[in-house]
């Protein structure tokens, strides 16, 4: 069963979401409501021949005729994709395909931002006659020419895109329609022994699986990021602080949001390397605290040489917090 996943998961084909977490608040877990107790925002990077990247003015009263990257706000029963692609119609005219997911942004549990590159397949170019509530105008910025930026953080996912579209850093991946009803991250936990075997950490509960690690929703973890699940998680089954832990990225994500208030969720499937301070200790696995938990050798050699591929060449969604 572990095969299967890590396969679907190396695929970017996802995987299906347990109702209940190995980690994290006890059952009965309620669902994320999104525009309630959620909010998701979606932001695209196109790029045209000129490698010219799309930006779009501000009618927004607070940041009027500034410009900025076309994003906005996720709406319910909306995917992830399809939002984006919505929110490049309304602010900039263009219609657009989605090609990969460049990078995950979150501020606390409860703010996440999916960053897209996309490409333009048609519509028209949005113009000062066409100004309404969504946006002002949009146009292709050189990048060179003087603009006044509602904010910079803009400028490091540009050049993001930039360098993916000359040097992809890894496949092509965008989100998996799974439903999902928490935010919570499937953890890749990662060891490699002394020898060169690949150790990969399991839950045993009803079936062996990547474990689930749920976020909270209580008022005392909003302001905390989501690395706080994976770390309150890692308490509970290794010796931390002697275990070293590293987040590498993403191998994707898991929403549906069909069903409001039920599939509002997003599973975050994220790799982690484990290592140890004690150089004696490197011939085999952390000792683990719990016994709901196991090392798992990868055999298959296939399988083994995909994850070492993927990690040697950091070839994951980053995630910023």
């Amino acid at each position: 069963m572990a095969e299967e996943e890590l396969e679907s998961l190396l695929s970017g084909k996802g995987w299906p979401v347990p109702e209940q977490g190995d980690a994290g608040p006890p059952p009965p877990l309620r669902p994320v409501c999104l525009r309630k107790d959620t909010c998701y925002v979606v932001m695209a990077v196109l790029l045209n021949e000129k490698k010219e990247v799309l930006v779009m003015q501000e009618a927004k009263p607070e940041c009027h005729g500034m410009w900025y990257l076309p994003a906005g706000r996720m709406e319910p029963r909306e995917t992830i994709a399809e939002a984006m692609q919505r929110e490049v119609k309304e602010e900039t005219g263009l219609e657009c395909q989605p090609l990969t997911l460049l990078a995950v942004e979150e501020r606390g549990p409860v703010w996440l931002r999916f960053v897209f590159l996309a490409k333009p397949t048609g519509g028209t170019l949005k113009s000062l006659k066409d100004a309404d509530a969504e946006s002002l105008q949009a146009q292709w910025w050189d990048r060179k020419s003087a603009l006044p930026l509602r904010a910079r953080d803009i400028l490091p996912l540009i050049d993001l895109a930039l360098q993916y579209q000359s040097d992809p850093c890894h496949p092509p991946t965008l989100p998996t329609e799974l439903p999902c009803a928490v935010i919570c991250q499937r953890l890749l936990a990662i060891f490699t022994d002394s020898n060169g075997a690949l150790w990969v950490l399991l839950g045993r509960e009803s079936f062996p699986h990547l474990p689930i690690a749920v976020s909270s929703l209580s008022p005392s973890q909003l302001g905390r990021g989501l690395l706080v699940a994976v770390h309150q998680f890692l308490q509970e089954c290794l010796l931390l602080p002697r275990v070293v832990v590293q987040v590498q990225g993403l191998l994707g994500l898991e929403h549906l949001g069909k069903d409001p208030g039920q599939s509002d969720g997003i599973c975050l499937n994220t790799v982690l390397t484990i290592g140890d301070t004690d150089q004696c200790s490197k011939e085999k696995p952390p000792e683990l605290r719990s016994k709901a938990f196991f090392w798992w050798k990868v055999k298959d050699e296939d399988l083994k040489n995909r994850i070492l591929h993927r990690l040697n060449t950091s070839a994951f969604i980053p995630i910023h917090s």
